[in-house]
């Protein structure tokens, strides 16, 4: 067992609530119960001898392993080829009730035979609370295994020839099947005072697994999506789907905390929370693709973050919140872990949760106004609520702040966020006037064309002959490849083509992208990063929408090339082709699934 896997070298599997990401070799090296963003109970993705494993491997060194979904579900099977027989493990989590908020969670884990004997070895060693908490373990008849700790409790239930063996506080087994054989091991997590789950048996094994596929057929099912990459579009709509915490309807970054965008490096951050900004995006696309009930529950998470207020950064809104909508989001530095091959420090939670960046509120008004028939601003409520954040913009537009990157080297008057401004005032003009909603549109359309005229003079530089970073640099930025799809600039004026050439010249790197150059632009931060997914796609519909379908083309079938073996894509793209970042990437699937839906009506017309 490879004590660090790629970060690619995973698949992902998740009930709505919690996911566990389950590498290639059929160990389940990240999982957090009971939501997404709560502690972990296996974490050596981030430290193998500290963080905890569920590995159910073939007992072959030679074992070739392949990683498969079934097709349109979150079923996922890795199979083990030996010299004495191909075996498999299929892995999945029922999707019970995903709206109703539960601290018990199950991982099913199957294992079958379908040629000749495989020999498997079994070992569960969870370490709760990111490794820092005890637990015991009882061990009854063979069967069943509980591991308690102060903070959360693991049953472990098999059924079939898996005879459980303690190993210290932990369990293991080797189990020999042959062609036709099956057992499942099922691993519940839950409460530390919770009660053992009930007996399980190979035909409620069964029927779990049916309910599963159907779940996920019948979701896939509602896509309108019928381009040319559709494999790829229905995989980056299940990832945004696994993402998704159900009860709210909020969307996280990643799945994961701590993954380097530089081995070795301190860019390491936990992405297991819904960013205002990425959420809001992702609007436009799921109801494109069909999925309005998801696009409603996340308009409804934001409108009631904007009728709470309560944030840490004192603002309206803050960037990013817990899945139920609690700002709070301390950073702290878990020391004890090493980190991805020695990739620290490890953080939990996120410090930029208090950081200024005003393109959220462009982001959020684009949210909720981005179709008529999700037009709940038309409800006079929300739209109360709406038109106070834009009468309060009115009068904080024009500040300096962190930007979209987050970056931790002082504020500027980055473009982009003024970008978003301009948004947030262009559909706040628009929804006032098609509902008939009470507005102070002079002074939202005097602030709208201010900021057009302040980008216009400050945020474009004649010499480059682009539009740049911010108004104290000549530097580039791919944030602003969102210009023409907020419909700030036409996709084919001067300005914009010679703004994609630039990028081209500085940003782009063989059709992939970087966010910008920190070297010309400090970001308070030390390393390098590798190109940024999300920018790749960006790219390739800023070039759809100014009118080089060829070259959109060549570069989206290029950038398809660096997904994984099961399609899901880390943040970035390193080096020499390796996946580096939090993983996967909610926002880089989204830009996916924009990038195809731009290519192809580019295409067909």
């Amino acid at each position: 067992m490879l004590r660090y896997p790629p970060i690619e070298d995973h698949g992902l599997v998740g009930d709505l609530q919690t996911c566990a990401l389950v590498s290639a070799e059929g160990v389940v090296d990240w999982f957090c119960s009971p939501r997404f963003d709560s502690p972990s109970v296996f974490a050596a993705l981030l430290d193998h001898d500290r963080g905890g494993y569920f590995a159910i491997t073939a007992d072959a060194p030679d074992a070739t392993v392949r990683q498969l979904y079934l097709a349109d579900t979150a079923i996922l099977v890795t199979r083990f080829l030996t010299p004495d027989g191909v075996g498999e493990v299929v892995d999945l989590m029922p999707v019970d009730d995903p709206h109703t908020a539960t601290d018990r969670h199950r991982l099913i884990r199957v294992l079958r035979v379908v040629r000749g004997t495989v020999r498997f070895t079994l070992e569960c060693r969870p370490r709760f609370d990111y490794g820092r908490e005890q637990h015991t373990l009882t061990l009854d008849d063979g069967t069943t295994a509980s591991f308690r700790g102060t903070s959360a409790t693991a049953h472990l239930q098999v059924v079939g020839a898996i005879p459980l063996e303690r190993d210290g506080n932990d369990a293991r087994a080797s189990i020999e099947l042959t062609a036709g054989q099956r057992a499942a091991a099922v691993l519940t997590l839950d409460a530390a005072d919770s009660a053992p789950p009930a007996p399980i048996t190979g035909a409620g094994v069964e029927e779990d697994f049916n309910a599963t596929r159907k779940f996920w057929h019948g979701w896939i099912r509602r896509c309108r999506y019928r381009g040319r990459w559709q494999q790829q579009v229905y995989r980056s709509a299940i990832t945004l789907k696994l993402l998704t915490y159900a009860p709210t309807g909020a969307p996280i970054a990643a799945a994961t905390m701590g993954l380097p965008e530089q081995v070795g490096g301190e860019r390491n951050w936990d992405y297991r929370y819904t960013w205002v900004r990425d959420a809001s995006l992702s609007v436009r696309a799921m109801v494109d693709l069909g999925f309005k009930e998801e696009a409603d529950a996340f308009r409804r998470w934001l409108g009631a973050r904007l009728a709470a207020g309560g944030t840490v950064s004192g603002e309206p809104l803050q960037i990013m919140y817990r899945v139920d909508g609690d700002p709070h989001l301390v950073e702290e530095t878990l020391d004890h872990l090493a980190g991805w091959r020695d990739s620290a420090p490890v953080r939990a939670g996120n410090g930029a949760a208090d950081q200024l960046q005003l393109d959220i509120y462009g982001e959020a008004i684009y949210a909720l106004a981005v179709v008529e028939e999700l037009a709940d601003l038309a409800g006079y409520d929300a739209w109360q609520r709406a038109a106070g954040v834009l009468d309060w913009l009115t009068h904080h537009w024009d500040r300096a702040d962190e930007g979209i990157w987050e970056t931790r080297g002082g504020r500027q008057d980055f473009t982009y966020s003024r970008l978003m401004c301009w948004t947030a005032f262009d559909r706040g003009i628009r929804i006032a006037t098609q509902f008939g909603r009470p507005a102070d549109l002079p002074r939202w359309t005097a602030a709208r064309d201010a900021i057009t005229e302040q980008i216009m003079a400050r945020g474009w530089s004649e010499r480059r002959r682009a539009f740049v970073q911010h108004y104290d640099t000549e530097v580039l930025d791919a944030s602003l490849l969102l210009m023409p799809v907020v419909g700030f600039i036409a996709p084919h004026d001067p300005r914009w083509l010679s703004t994609l050439d630039a990028m081209d010249g500085e940003l782009v790197s063989d059709s992939l992208v970087y966010r910008y150059d920190p070297a010309a632009s400090p970001d308070g931060l030390r390393g390098s990063e590798g190109t940024f997914s999300l920018c790749s796609f960006l790219y390739v519909e800023a070039l759809a929408r100014a009118g080089r379908p060829d070259q959109a083309r060549y570069a989206f079938d290029k950038m398809l090339t660096y997904a994984n073996h099961v399609g899901l894509f880390a943040e970035e793209v390193g080096p020499t082709g390796e996946q580096l970042g939090n993983f996967p990437q909610a926002f880089t699937h989204l830009a996916l699934i924009t990038a195809a839906l731009a290519l192809d009506a580019q295409l067909d017309r």
